[in-house]
């Protein structure tokens, strides 16, 4: 009985050690002349919150609105139009909107004057699982974008924050 049940287990405990596991997506992000300018990971967390954490380097300094638009798609010509909208739900733009905000509303990202961006936050509107509300992973994927102006938080459909400077597609690693 004893070698049964320790059998039972040895072939068990691969299953559980993937279950255990983070599922994790990330983006290589390209500036509007197509070059590489850095990265954001996602990672989903025990507790269910997506913890992103976001490395871009020669962007313009300052401050810029940040959001995850509804399509996989990061084309530089036509300044990145390819990749939709924002992943909007069915809510309006904005913290500053009754009806808001997105689930692709993040916070502004701010720029220092040497082009280099690092910050990381979380949320608990976004997920990388299908099953779970606002997957980015869905069939037509999304991706992730800086924009030339900050976000407003209330302007529609997307808090009036200008050209769209680099984009990344989100991909699972």
């Amino acid at each position: 009985m004893r070698v049964t049940v320790t059998a039972i287990l040895a072939a068990l405990l691969p299953f559980s050690a993937a279950l255990a596991q983070e599922k994790e997506a990330s983006a290589n992000m390209i500036n509007a002349e197509g070059r590489e300018v850095g990265t954001v990971t996602f990672a989903e967390t025990p507790s269910g919150v997506l913890h992103i954490v976001v490395e871009m380097t020669d962007l313009p300094p300052g401050a810029h609105g940040f959001h995850v638009h509804e399509k996989g798609v990061c084309e530089p010509e036509g300044g990145f139009e390819s990749a939709g909208g924002h992943y909007a739900g069915d809510d309006e733009h904005g913290v500053h909107s009754q009806h808001g905000p997105h689930p692709g509303d993040l916070p502004n990202v701010h720029v220092g004057q040497n082009g280099t961006l690092k910050v990381e936050f979380f949320s608990e509107e976004l997920s990388l699982s299908e099953d779970d509300d606002n997957p980015l992973l869905d069939e037509d994927g999304s991706a992730i974008l800086v924009h030339a102006s900050p976000d407003d938080y209330e302007s529609q459909p997307s808090g009036d924050s200008g050209d769209r400077i680099a984009c990344g597609v989100i991909k699972s690693n």
